[in-house]
């Protein structure tokens, strides 16, 4: 490769956008087991606005604490990094061990940085992943561990509606729906509907049989049906939603809730799920991955127990789990939910407009390198990001 040194977005440390810094850095060279990726469309993923401020505290007797994402015991969210996991590119070099094949293979990434030695396939207890624990996606070349790249190259998509269907938002998802055993028939209620996990849960829930009722904002009524939702119920008025989401079920307790809400919602959907219990026939489950509404909630321990109702924790899934949307992706069962694009150079103004995203906000965003932006990403670009 002629060129030494490629574009990036660097965050320096914790804190406001001015954090990150776009500059020239070094490209990076794969080393045994990985490959080099030029990348063509990074989706932009809430966990990057919340490592970047650091808000992912776990200690409650310091719940104003900042702190990164760290369940294996090792802060390996250091400074400085390059953000960005759901990485869409093609293999331009490989390491030591990885097939010269693989070279002009387009692909989408696994984000997850696997920390398991014994690769259990099935079960992911101390996940990290691409743009926290290492560099990711918001570069013109990022380096990845070969067995992360699953070769898309022949789908009938753009580069940018495939990293719409990046794994951080579509995993976790499938996390949630598995953890809960979510099956054919069961009523589902999604919160944060109209986001990326959101809008993945709900295409999951059809795929899996389940009846998904989304629960959002009236204005993006039309574009959840039309994506699968059999019903979408406003989240506006919280006193009421326990009964506005017994009425859209025709009086029938919700089997199942994936929240990414949190806060005092968390509280009316366990209500949502143990009316009438002797028609059920399963326990009421509950599955988290998210706490947009608040980050505490005050929960009554005797109506867990008392309904045997089962929570769930939700950060990453598995390997098993990767594959298995893969091969959704390759079917075309999983649609892409891209609502624009922004070019590298302009993520100060993708990050403002990610976090005050307005009522017609539906999907996910994509960043696309300057360099490349004609070929993927101009087309789906809003008119003032340019």
């Amino acid at each position: 490769m002629k060129n030494k040194t490629m574009k990036a977005m660097v965050l320096t440390g914790h804190g406001d956008i001015n954090k990150i810094e776009y500059k020239d850095v070094a490209i990076p060279k794969p080393k045994k087991g990985e490959v080099l990726v030029e990348v063509h469309a990074t989706a932009k993923n809430n966990t990057d606005r919340k490592a970047r401020i650091g808000v992912y505290g776990v200690d409650d007797k310091n719940k104003d604490e900042i702190t990164s994402f760290d369940m294996s015991g090792n802060n390996t969210f250091t400074f400085p990094r390059i953000q960005g996991a759901d990485i869409v590119g093609t293999i331009v070099e490989v390491g030591f061990g990885v097939s010269t094949s693989r070279i002009g293979k387009k692909g989408l990434i696994d984000f997850n940085i696997y920390l398991d030695p014994e690769k259990n396939d099935n079960l992911n207890l101390t996940p990290d992943y691409i743009g926290h624990g290492c560099n990711g996606g918001f570069a013109e070349y990022v380096v990845v561990p070969d067995e992360n790249f699953y070769n898309m190259s022949n789908l009938d998509i753009s580069d940018a509606q495939l990293a719409s269907l990046g794994m951080c938002s579509y995993q976790t998802g499938l996390r949630m729906l598995n953890a809960s055993r979510v099956k054919e028939g069961d009523l589902v209620l999604v919160s944060g509907a109209s986001g990326g996990v959101g809008t993945a849960l709900i295409q999951m829930c059809r795929i899996l049989g389940a009846i998904p009722y989304a629960l959002s904002s009236k204005e993006k009524e039309a574009q959840l049906l039309k994506i699968g939702a059999e019903k979408v119920i406003d989240r506006a008025d919280i006193n009421s939603l326990n009964q506005r989401v017994l009425e859209a079920t025709n009086g029938k307790a919700i089997d199942a809730v994936m929240d990414m809400v949190g806060g005092d919602y968390t509280n009316v959907f366990l209500d949502c799920m143990i009316t009438d219990m002797k028609n059920k026939d399963d326990y009421p489950r509950l599955s988290i991955a998210g706490a947009s509404g608040d980050n505490i909630t005050q929960i009554m321990w005797s109506k867990i127990y008392l309904y045997q109702i089962e929570i769930h924790g939700v950060s990453h899934g598995t390997r098993n789990e990767v594959k298995q949307l893969m091969k959704w992706i390759r079917e075309g069962k999983l649609k892409p939910m891209l609502h624009a694009t922004f070019k590298l150079s302009n993520l100060h103004k993708c990050e403002e407009y990610f976090a005050n995203r307005s009522n017609n906000y539906l999907g996910k965003v994509v960043v696309v390198p300057d360099s490349k932006w004609d070929e993927y990403g101009k087309e789906f670009a809003l008119k003032d990001s340019l």
